[in-house]
């Protein structure tokens, strides 16, 4: 069991008397306010504390992060509370604990819900003070050696968690030691059949490898000794979650993932790197296309490395990993090796820990950016999920910039990583100088080009192919930003069409009588008001009798229904709350009536719609409209056409409509009576004169007996 004085003769190579001395007090606080507290496993509660504050002494990081890692958990446990905390210890520490602690305060609906909103917390928290992320991993690193004493069930939904969770964002912070350690301790407590099967296939493997592996070793080694490089030459093993994850993603059995041997060689510089591929490229022949450059484009976590396979003798693959040992600390620490908390002093920091502490910060602002927008805690982690797995593509701006992106993105996850404004607005794209459809997947070393337009707006289908948090998150909250705009200002001409059967206007209503319309349905402000009109939750008709002046209250309910005939202009560009009814589809021209559909705003139909008839008398439900004289719109129309069939009658029909300007959106034959067929098309027109020009030139052809308008 570990102990304070353990730690502290540890913690006397890197820190400084004055700093242990506070480690060692933050240690004591932490005893006395976990005094006669157990955990599972029957050992005293302060145990945890320490242990984990021994997981960041391995790593080096500042007694700050070591007193918070001892006090991480009396905020939740005890009846100390952050301002004692701040006030002993001052306010890094306490912020620190405080983004730690647990949501336990909270009643929560689902263990899901729970997650979520803890996660959103530690982002936060995130986004102040980076450390935060580093107590919660050794926190629940300690969790994860000691799962043994809790029941199967907690085993499994914690392991679950981890596994979702905190090894990915181990893995995106460069903390390779901490994901493996993670991920096998995960894997284990939720797969123990499965672990055990791997464990002991991997044993068995390794006394077989035993003799391969040596010899492998020792002629890179000779070769490097040749060449004059001083480089250690190790045989890399694979942990058994990356195994399992090989054999399951890639569908391979185990002896062909094992067949595999891997073998790191860490040099001292940069340029022995590339100095040691070459002698290992003339040692073994390399594998055509599985050459990675990771020194000269750092993975988003920081991690440099060559990366190369390699054909060995016997038909063996090696792969090899080339780096600096400043690399390796990188590869294994991650934003843990950055000296950022350690020395002031920017000289005495690595460029690689740099670098890797400068993406960790870029990636918590994405996160942040990301919950400003979400709207709530599961959708937020549900973004966040998909940016959490670390396979990159990386592609090129027009300007040569570098930008990586996860396996899968598309040209839309590529603008909205230049800029949200830039994604908002992309209309199409030119992959290496050529036009290509928006959806289409990325690969490396592409260029890719954004055009946009002013006037574009995110498409929802969208979401169906983006594949980054930001990309998803921002799309949906322009779409619900858009709906909500366009919801209140339908509501608003709603409402005003009602309003003026008392001759009056939204600026004329009793500021007295709206507040209680308000207090009464349970809403905010007039804009959620309105929005409730315009997505037809609530009935304008209804709002306006409330609302109506004093003095009109005598008019009477007919003077109301005749008074209320003055029909309302439509454009037809009203967007995500104005729909047209697929049974009819009106077209400027037609006659119309609008029927409120409760969360879908106004759907509008012919007024002689058989569709609409028993409701075409209730105000409450439907509304008079018009065309207004400025539409720059086409509207769909179904055609039913009887011809007399012969080969490249489709494409007659096609090549007639569009003549007169209408495109074609579908054609079919849908029956054969004989010679006869019968014909559906759905073309687009801006209004009736112009379907009139359409149906006139089909009914010219030979071929057309008769045509009518579905």
């Amino acid at each position: 069991m570990p102990t304070i004085d353990a730690l502290s003769q540890r913690l006397d190579d890197y820190l400084d008397p004055m700093q242990i001395q506070q480690v060692r007090r933050s240690y004591f606080y932490a005893e006395q306010a976990h005094d006669g507290q157990k955990r599972k496993s029957g050992e005293p509660y302060v145990t945890h504390p320490l242990a984990a504050a021994n997981i960041l002494a391995e790593l080096r990081m500042d007694h700050q992060s070591l007193m918070a890692a001892m006090l991480h958990d009396v905020i939740e446990d005890t009846e100390i509370n952050y301002e004692g905390i701040e006030s002993q210890f001052g306010k890094s520490v306490a912020d620190i604990v405080d983004g730690v602690s647990k949501l336990t305060h909270l009643e929560f609906e689902t263990k899901a819900e729970a997650q979520a909103s803890n996660f959103q917390k530690m982002v936060l928290a995130m986004a102040e003070d980076i450390r935060v992320i580093l107590v919660k991993l050794a926190d629940r690193l300690h969790n994860m050696r000691t799962l043994g004493a809790m029941p199967p069930h907690k085993q499994r939904r914690i392991a679950r968690e981890t596994l979702d969770i905190y090894a990915p964002i181990a893995a995106r912070l460069g903390m390779r030691d901490v994901q493996v350690e993670l991920e096998d301790l995960a894997f284990q407590a939720h797969f123990p059949m499965r672990a055990k099967h791997i464990r002991r296939a991997v044993v068995q493997a390794r006394g077989q490898r035993k003799d391969v592996i040596s010899s492998i070793q020792e002629t890179i080694e000779k070769r490097l000794q040749k060449e004059g490089l001083n480089g250690q030459v190790s045989g890399r093993e694979k942990h058994l979650y990356s195994i399992y994850s090989k054999m399951k993603a890639q569908r391979k059995s185990f002896s062909e993932i094992m067949d595999v041997f891997a073998f790191r060689v860490v040099v001292d510089s940069v340029d022995d790197c590339y100095r040691t591929l070459g002698a290992v490229h003339n040692l073994y022949k390399p594998v055509h296309g599985r050459f990675k450059d990771y020194i000269a484009i750092p993975k988003a976590n920081g991690y440099q490395s060559l990366h190369t396979d390699l054909f060995g003798a016997r038909d063996i693959t090696i792969e090899v990993q080339i780096r600096t040992h400043e690399m390796d600390a990188v590869a294994s620490q991650g934003i843990a090796e950055h000296s950022h908390y350690k020395n002031d002093d920017e000289e005495d920091r690595s460029e690689s820990a740099l670098g890797s502490y400068k993406r960790a910060r870029k990636w918590v602002q994405g996160l942040l950016e990301m919950h400003q927008s979400a709207g709530n805690s599961m959708e937020f982690i549900d973004s966040v999920k998909t940016d959490l797995f670390p396979d990159e593509v990386y592609v090129f701006t027009p300007l040569g910039k570098i930008m990586e992106l996860p396996s899968g993105a598309t040209a839309v996850d590529f603008a909205y990583a230049v800029h949200t404004d830039v994604g908002n607005s992309c209309v199409s794209c030119r992959i290496n100088r050529r036009l290509a459809p928006l959806s289409q997947p990325l690969e490396n070393g592409q260029t890719v080009e954004i055009i946009t337009t002013p006037s574009a707006q995110p498409n929802m289908a969208w979401l169906n192919f983006v594949v980054t948090g930001k990309a998803r998150t921002a799309i949906r909250h322009y779409l619900k930003n858009q709906q909500r705009h366009e919801s209140v200002e339908l509501g608003q001409r709603l409402l005003n069409q009602f309003l003026a059967n008392y001759g009056a206007t939204l600026n004329d209503i009793d500021p007295f009588k709206l507040r209680e319309l308000l207090q009464e349905a349970e809403l905010n402000s007039l804009e959620d008001l309105l929005e409730d009109i315009g997505l037809g939750n609530r009935m304008a008709y209804v709002v306006a009798r409330r609302l109506r002046p004093d003095e009109d209250m005598e008019k009477t309910e007919d003077q109301d229904r005749l008074s209320r005939q003055k029909p309302l202009s439509i454009k037809g560009t009203e967007g995500m709350v104005l729909h047209y009814a697929k049974c009819c589809l009106p077209i400027p021209g037609d006659k119309i009536i609008g029927h409120i559909s409760t969360g879908r705003g106004l759907v509008i139909h012919q007024t002689e719609c058989r569709n609409i008839g028993y409701l075409r008398d209730d105000p409450e439900k439907c509304i008079y409209l018009e065309w207004s004289d400025n539409q720059d719109e086409e509207f769909s129309v179904n055609l039913s056409t009887e011809v007399e069939s012969h080969r490249g009658i489709i494409a007659e029909l096609a090549t007639t409509a569009s003549s007169v300007g209408a495109d074609v959106v579908s054609i079919d034959i849908s029956e054969h009576e004989g010679q006869l067929a019968h014909v559906h098309m759905e073309v687009t027109v801006e209004d009736r004169i112009h379907l009139a020009r359409v149906m006139k030139k089909l009914r010219r052809l030979k071929s057309v007996n008769r045509i009518t308008r579905d």
